[in-house]
């Protein structure tokens, strides 16, 4: 369950008389949702995906089609002068796409690929190529003059495509088996012949797709000697019948699930050795019920590090693997009493060094180690997170992160004051800092060679990604703020600024300008909940009179995620709420965001316990408002949110009017292994605690008005989550409104389908909560 917050749809008995008007004649001035899922897209030009060439010349990334933002081409920039270029036009080379097979519809959805087209593409380490899968074949574009030429054409997919480090190969699953093409002749090698079934090779496995951020399950040597690829026998993992119902009609996919407390699939490591066709097994311990967390090759190609994660995800190794031979042995390991967070920081060096990171002290930090594990020193520090690492330069000894933390500032001529932050084995440091700054995130950089403070990169004040090259001497900063929306553009290492990749300007060419005047400007705030900080925001109607009484909708997701309180560029959905007269409230509550360790662990074994606690916080807060109506308050949520959304709407202290759950896991036995053993342990061992989750013993406690959706062919949260729901609503006779999706997974896709979705949650919170509500009304 990656911390996705999807918009969700609801039953239409008749549009509102709200909606209705704006179908008819709609004000210039007025978001309606029929111009929100509608080409061009409101965002305008963002570019998608974007990446510099490992010498960082060239920039390519993903942009919508103008006219359809369904379908995704690929772009490229010099980084000097020069004007963006089409360098892949997906309906030319594919005019007609086919149906996907299930196993690329699956893999989709677990990356959270919603669009056709050029999904996603890659370049070679030299920067010469980029392959770009399209529609089941494998296409390669050429640096130099720009030819497109296509590798593969035939039936079945080919999945998880790539250019090997030194750009003579290129690689893809084809039929659950490894291939490798030769780039200068042609000629295609099953590395792996036997998958078939429920084995498969150099696939990542559903729990590692899904929970683990872990896409691929195959890595290349630097020198292209080697290959290392997982071998998966799914033929211990449960069989869940699913019914996949479309508007066509029905079908009972016998889906392979590892539900929690349940046998997970079986991953071995191997070394395909490309010269000599030798196979080697990796040493992988003698428990074979681990996670295959993370696979990394050193500079030199010596060492495969490898870090296996327990099943409890109390423990994870890092594993030292002689690839000659497959042994392997211990180098570092990290332990808590909840859970070990996975990451993407783990950096090999050339000089045999490497980069990881640690919560040790209780913040998420880098750390610096000889090849052997043997702690060199910290490299971050003080009572904040490192969100990721984003690049090094390993000639400056510079690296680069994202982090969401500021420096105190001190009137000038004021010294001392400063604060000890902790480091490894009990040591103490002196910092000057604030703190976290949840709402806002920027690029920093730290130093290699010596322990001192980290210095900004980007400027303050709103929200910035990067995406640096190899090299570590320029990034791609992509950069929002309340007012801007979403920007990417060349820097130097530096900060300094080199030239657009999409300005994506908010001027009078911008599709969103005439909507702009009505735009409202959220407002940011704290609680406090056991002595930690709560952050949240809060935006008005146009046309704000605060002697007045406004409805309440309470977007909430509530589970481990990135957070959503961002000072960013709101969601053209969140204005077509305040432009329905309600205000649009948003807590990110403990467990909730990247955090200190200690709040994210908040609801270790008692999920859906402190995050409604925290929400019913909110509400109180909310009722403290002289311009809040206290009987109109409605929460809406998909997924985790769709979970929360329930608990709200039966936590009696919440006293919610209504609520809208999309997709709600209902019952935690029912999902999957990594997510809800990481959080809630197993069935067995934490009996009481999957019991106070389980919603469906509470909802004699509703306390308004409920809505609730669900795709029909979803193999993420089964639909027997949603239907356990209905079942206990009816046998109570409590009435409810339902919407299903056909066809539809974990999310709603396409324009048609979120436009309907929308129109039918504007439909129920104005029946609830709205100008019909009885509220409303009196």
């Amino acid at each position: 369950m990656r911390s996705k917050l999807l918009a969700s749809t609801l039953f239409l008995a008749a549009l509102s008389p709200f909606t209705v008007a704006m179908a008819q004649t709609p004000d210039p001035a007025i978001l309606t949702p029929e111009r929100v899922f509608a080409n061009p897209s409101l965002a305008g030009p963002v570019a998608r995906g974007v990446s510099l060439s490992p010498d960082g010349e060239l920039v390519a990334f993903l942009r919508s089609r103008e006219d359809d933002v369904d379908v995704l081409d690929l772009w490229a920039a010099p980084t000097g002068e020069g004007e963006p270029f089409k360098l892949i036009d997906a309906r030319a080379l594919v005019p007609d796409a086919g149906e996907l097979s299930e196993a690329e519809k699956a893999r989709r959805e677990r990356m959270r690929i919603s669009q056709r087209g050029v999904v996603e593409y890659s370049w070679d380490e030299q920067g010469r190529y980029i392959l770009a899968p399209l529609e089941g074949d494998i296409f390669l574009a050429e640096r130099e003059g720009g030819a497109v030429r296509r590798l593969t054409e035939t039936e079945a997919d080919e999945i998880d495509a790539k250019v090997s480090p030194l750009g003579n190969f290129v690689s893809f699953v084809r039929d659950q088996d490894l291939v490798v093409l030769e780039l200068a002749g042609g000629r295609e090698t099953e590395v792996t012949t036997d998958g078939d079934g429920l084995i498969t090779w150099a696939t990542a496995e559903f729990i590692a797709q899904e929970e683990m951020d872990r896409d691929t399950g195959y890595w290349w040597s630097p020198d292209e000697r080697r290959i290392a690829l997982q071998r998966t026998d799914e033929s211990a993992v449960d069989i869940i019948p699913r019914l996949d119902i479309t508007g066509g009609g029905a079908s009972v996919i016998e889906q392979r699930y590892p539900r929690a407390g349940r046998p997970n699939a079986v991953v071995e490591l191997f070394v395909h050795d490309r010269e000599s066709g030798r196979r080697t097994q990796v040493d992988l311990g003698q428990n074979r019920d681990i996670y295959l967390a993370r696979v990394d090759w050193s500079v030199d190609g010596r060492t495969l590090y490898v870090q296996r994660q327990s099943r409890d995800q109390k423990t994870l190794d890092l594993l030292s693997v002689d690839p000659d031979t497959g042994a392997s042995r211990v180098i570092l390991t990290r332990t808590s009493e909840a859970w070990v967070p996975l990451n993407h920081d783990f950096r090999a060096l050339d000089d045999g060094r490497f980069i990881w990171s640690s919560e040790e002290t209780g913040w998420k930090h880098l750390y610096l180690y000889e090849g052997d594990g043997t702690l060199i020193r910290p490299i971050t520090y003080g009572p904040w997170p490192v969100k990721s690492l984003n690049g090094v330069n390993q000639q400056t000894g510079e690296i680069f992160f994202t982090a969401s933390f500021g420096y105190a500032e001190r009137p000038e001529g004021v010294t001392g004051g400063h604060s000890a932050c902790p480091l490894p084995g009990g040591q103490i440091a002196m910092c000057d800092v604030q703190g976290e700054r949840p709402t806002i995130q920027r690029l920093w950089r730290a130093s290699l060679n010596e322990l001192r403070p980290a210095a900004a990169v980007t400027s303050d004040g709103g929200w910035w990604s990067a995406s640096m090259n190899k090299t570590g001497t320029a990034f791609v900063g992509n950069y929002t703020d309340l007012a801007t929306p979403p920007q990417s553009g060349l820097y130097r290492a530096d900060g300094t600024f080199v030239r657009w990749i999409e300005e994506n300007r908010l001027n009078e060419n911008h599709p969103f300008f005439p909507f702009v005047s009505r735009r409202q400007t959220p407002e940011f705030g704290t609680l406090d909940s056991h002595g930690e900080m709560l952050v949240w925001q809060m935006t008005t109607p146009p046309g704000f009179d605060p002697s007045r009484q406004y409805p309440v909708v309470m977007q909430v997701y509530g589970g481990p995620s990135g957070g959503g309180v961002r000072r960013s560029w709101q969601p053209a959905t969140s204005q077509l709420l305040t432009e329905a007269g309600y205000i649009v409230f948003r807590l990110d509550n403990r467990g909730e965001g990247d955090r200190s360790a200690a709040f994210k662990q908040a609801l270790y074994l008692k999920m859906g316990q402190p995050e409604v606690e925290d929400q019913v916080l909110a509400a109180e807060y909310l009722r403290s408002l002289p311009y809040v109506d206290r009987d109109r308050i409605a929460a809406m949520g998909w997924s985790y949110g769709g979970f929360m959304t329930l608990h709200m709407l039966s936590e009696p202290a919440m006293g919610l009017t209504s609520a809208i759950s999309g997709a709600p896991v209902t019952d935690w036995s029912l999902y999957d292994t990594h997510y809800t053993e990481r959080f809630m342990s197993t069935p067995e061992a934490n009996a009481e605690g999957y019991a106070a989750s389980d919603v469906v013993d509470q909802l004699d406690q509703l306390t308004g008005r409920l809505l609730i959706l669900h795709g029909m062919a979803d193999d993420n949260v089964i639909f027997e989550n949603t239907t356990r729901v209905i079942d206990a609503l009816q046998s109570r006779s409590v009435p409810f409104q339902m919407m299903l999706y056909p066809g539809q997974r974990h999310g709603v896709r396409g324009n048609e389908r979120q436009l309907q979705q929308w129109r039918t949650y504007l439909d129920f919170l104005d029946r609830t909560i709205g100008s019909r509500a009885p509220a409303a009304r009196d």
